[in-house]
């Protein structure tokens, strides 16, 4: 993608001074003249940062200010190492509101929707995330927090909840549980805000058609501010990324070339204006593509979209020799008839080879089910090389969760 002159005067503005500024990045430069990068080619030949940078500066080494300028901190889970520890300044907390505000706009949110904020709050980016782009938009927050279904449903009802935001995996929770109690003509649901996981065309119907809105895609982390530094629009092809915020780059995830647009790479992001922790190429290990032309989108937004996230380079598992990864099998699920969104696949080595079983949910019982089962199997080996065990259960059989829902499970190791 091509870096227009104002995302190059302020990477330009940031590598001036930020050896001086920061000691994580004077380890990653030392012998590297950033000061002389000004052109997109110079920028290119700068190495990448990734998340194994950050644990390795814990905590706050890859801070770029004095202790007096940081006004908050955010963290990622953990759950694979060290956290993450990403210092705010005061102008870092305004430009994510900002940035977040404009999704609820792109979304069509407005002053006189009421939004009920179902993500977890706390060290984690999401709650406070959608509620002050919320509330810099002037719209109603309502901080739920996630969990408390019951409560949830009673303060959707009562105060005339509009606009939804949540995991996917829990705005399904809520849609079952709303069509189980028949609760849909008593809500005023319109629009849903949904990140944080990827998820199929199947479970985005169901949500979409049991609770009655029209839903959209958030992108973030917790690196790069946290959730809203892009969505989907009315268009629902791909999420727009806001441009002046953040420069974005499809690499070939082995050799970190850059690829063409319209081609498949990892994401990787550069901050144009973060003060706390500045990142530089930083890659987020997501899969996806620059849409050629994305910048002409009808829905008149001129900032670039990237196509829905194909998977990551570190969630992709190998059975049989295949390489597969989760958005291949929710291609299979989406194709299969009789299958519902919901699956997950176990992995087990059994007697010197491995076995793999994918579950899924279907409403089909008997010979329509062994079909449904045999179909699938069929389709899998045929898009992805190696034949699993197909296994149907009941709807409702598979876990539910209210933050993200576990899909793999291997156990050979």
């Amino acid at each position: 993608m091509q870096m227009k002159p104002e995302q190059l005067e302020l990477i330009r503005e940031q590598l001036r001074t930020i050896k001086e500024r920061s000691s994580f990045y004077a380890k990653k430069y030392e012998g590297i003249e950033v000061a002389d990068v000004d052109a997109q080619a110079d920028f290119e030949q700068l190495p990448f940062s990734e998340k194994g940078d950050l644990r390795a500066a814990y905590p706050l080494g890859i801070q770029a200010v004095p202790d007096a300028d940081v006004v908050r901190i955010h963290s990622s889970s953990g759950t694979t190492g060290l956290p993450v520890i990403i210092p705010y300044t005061a102008q870092d907390v305004t430009d994510w509101a900002i940035q977040f505000a404009r999704c609820y706009e792109i979304a069509g949110v407005n002053v006189l929707d009421r939004v009920q904020i179902t993500p977890g709050y706390g060290l984690w980016t999401a709650g406070i995330g959608f509620q002050a782009g919320c509330e810099r938009l002037g719209a109603m927050a309502i901080p739920m927090g996630p969990g408390n279904t019951e409560k949830q449903l009673k303060m959707m009802q009562d105060l005339k909840a509009t606009v939804l935001c949540a995991t996917s995996s829990y705005a399904l929770l809520l849609a079952e549980e709303v069509n189980a109690r028949g609760l849909r003509d008593k809500l005023f649901l319109r629009k849903g805000v949904i990140g944080s996981e990827r998820w199929g065309e199947k479970m985005r119907n169901r949500i979409q058609d049991e609770l009655g809105i029209e839903i959209y895609d958030i992108y973030g982390l917790t690196e790069i501010y946290g959730p809203g530094i892009g969505i989907s629009c009315d268009e629902h092809h791909g999420m727009h990324i806001f441009e002046d915020f953040c420069y974005i780059e499809i690499v070939d995830p082995v050799t970190g070339a850059t690829v063409p647009d319209g081609e498949v790479g990892e994401l990787d992001i550069t901050t144009l204006r973060k003060q706390g922790a500045p990142l530089i190429r930083y890659r987020t290990h997501d899969l996806t593509r620059i849409l050629p032309g994305s910048c002409t989108c009808t829905c008149g937004e001129h900032h670039p979209r990237i196509d829905t996230l194909v998977g990551r380079t570190d969630d992709m598992f190998k059975v049989k020799g295949c390489n597969i990864f989760p958005a291949q099998v929710e291609e299979v699920i989406a194709i299969t008839d009789g299958t519902s969104s919901e699956y997950q696949v176990m992995i087990d080595h059994v007697d010197g080879h491995d076995e793999m079983t994918v579950f899924f949910e279907t409403p089909l019982e008997g010979e329509a089910r062994e079909k449904a089962e045999f179909e699938l199997a069929t389709i899998f080996k045929a898009k992805i090389g190696c034949t699993p065990i197909a296994k149907g259960v009941p709807l409702g059989e598979l876990p539910r969760s209210e933050k993200k829902t576990k899909r793999i499970f291997d156990s050979r190791y």
